[in-house]
C-alpha cells in the first residue's frame, strides 16, 4: 500500500486505462504540455503522444462535440474541463447529443465518455467559477453522474467510468485534490451506481457526497462523543441515486438528513427528498431534514462565501434537534 494523492490516483487511473486500450484518448484546455489545471494529465502527452493526450482550445462546445464524435466512432474519449462551470457552454452537445444519440440511433451508436475535472466551492473563487453543475445534469436522460471523495475512490470510480459504454459526467471538488489515501498495488474497480458506506450506524442517516463527505466526519467525531451513533453514507453516484441501499439504511436507523453543497432549490437533495418519499415514507420517524448551500451566487469575499456552505456544526445540531 501507498499514499497517493488524489489527484495523482485519477492519473494513475487515466494512465492505466490509456495503456491497455489505445481507444482511449484525452482532449481539454491544457491537459497535454501543461499536464492539467491541476495535474492530473501530467507528462501523459510524454507517453501517449499529442494526438492521445491533445491541447483544445477555448472551445467548450467545439471539442465536446468533437469528442462525442469521435466516441461514435468507436472511440474513448475523456474530456477534461478545465473548470467544471464552463462545461455550461457544451449543455446543448452534452444533453441532446451524449445523452440522447443512443437512443435517438435506435441503438447504433454508444456514446463512451467520460466528462471530468474540477468543480464545487474552492476559496474564493468567485461566482462563475464555483458552479455546482450536479443538479443541472441531473434532469438530462442518458447521463450517469458520478462524484470522487477520496484518492481511492476517485480511482476505481475513474477505471469504471473509463469502461462504461455510457456518458459519465465524473465530479471532482476543486478542494479535494491534496487528500492523500493508502491505495492497493493491484488493479481494482468500483460500481458507478452503488453508494459508498462510510460508517455503519443505528441512530440516523446522513447521506452526503463529494467533499461534504469529510465535513459530516468531522461532525461525526462529536457526535460519537455525544453519544450518537449516525451511519454516513457517501451517495458517489448521483444518477441514478442507489434508492435501494437508501432504504436499507432507513430501515436501521428511521432519521434522515442529507448534507450536500449543491443548492437547496432543485438540488440533489430535492431528488432524494422526493424518492424517500414516493418509496419509503414509512420507514421515516420524523420530517427529512436537508442541509444545502444559499441560494445566491458564490460570493468573492472570503467571509461570505464561509456563510453560503454547510459547515460541521450545523450538521451536529441538526443531527441533536432530530434526535432529541
Amino acid at each position: 500500500m501507498n499514499k497517493t494523492f488524489l489527484f495523482d490516483a485519477l492519473r494513475e487511473a487515466t494512465d492505466e486505462e490509456m495503456e491497455k486500450d489505445p481507444s482511449v484518448f484525452i482532449l481539454g484546455e491544457d491537459v497535454g504540455h501543461y499536464g492539467g489545471s491541476y495535474k492530473v494529465t501530467k507528462d501523459l502527452h510524454i507517453k501517449y503522444g499529442d494526438l492521445r493526450v491533445l491541447d483544445t482550445p477555448i472551445a467548450e462546445n467545439s471539442f465536446m462535440g468533437m469528442a462525442i464524435g469521435s466516441a461514435i466512432t468507436g472511440l474513448r474519449p475523456i474530456v477534461e474541463g478545465m473548470n467544471m462551470s464552463f462545461l455550461l457552454l457544451a449543455f446543448n452537445q452534452i444533453a441532446n447529443n451524449a445523452g440522447m444519440l443512443r437512443y435517438t440511433s435506435g441503438g447504433n451508436f454508444t456514446i463512451p465518455l467520460v466528462i471530468r475535472g474540477p468543480g464545487g466551492v474552492g476559496r474564493q473563487l468567485g461566482a462563475e467559477h464555483s458552479q455546482r453543475l450536479e443538479a443541472y445534469f441531473q434532469a438530462i436522460p442518458g447521463l450517469k453522474i458520478v462524484a470522487c471523495s477520496t484518492p481511492y475512490n476517485a480511482k476505481g470510480l475513474l477505471k469504471s467510468a473509463i469502461r462504461d459504454n455510457n456518458p459519465v459526467i465524473f465530479f471532482e471538488h476543486v478542494l479535494l485534490y491534496n487528500l492523500k489515501d493508502e491505495l492497493p498495488h493491484t488493479e481494482y474497480l468500483l460500481p458507478l451506481n452503488k453508494v459508498e458506506l462510510v460508517r455503519a450506524g443505528k441512530d440516523i442517516t446522513i447521506l452526503t457526497y463529494s467533499r461534504m463527505r469529510h465535513h459530516v466526519m468531522e461532525a461525526v467525531k462529536d457526535l460519537i462523543y455525544y453519544g450518537y451513533d449516525p451511519e454516513v453514507i457517501d451517495l458517489i453516484s448521483l444518477k441514478p441515486i442507489d434508492i435501494q441501499s437508501i432504504k436499507e439504511s432507513l430501515g436501521k436507523t428511521n432519521h434522515l438528513l442529507i448534507v450536500e453543497e449543491c443548492m437547496k432549490t432543485g438540488g440533489i437533495a430535492a431528488e432524494i427528498i422526493a424518492q424517500v418519499n414516493d418509496q419509503c415514507f414509512d420507514l421515516l420517524d420524523a420530517p427529512i431534514v436537508r442541509l444545502s448551500s444559499q441560494d445566491i451566487p458564490t460570493p468573492y469575499n472570503g467571509n461570505l462565501e464561509k456563510a453560503t456552505l454547510i459547515h460541521p456544526q450545523q450538521i451536529i445540531d441538526s443531527v441533536r434537534m432530530l434526535l432529541t
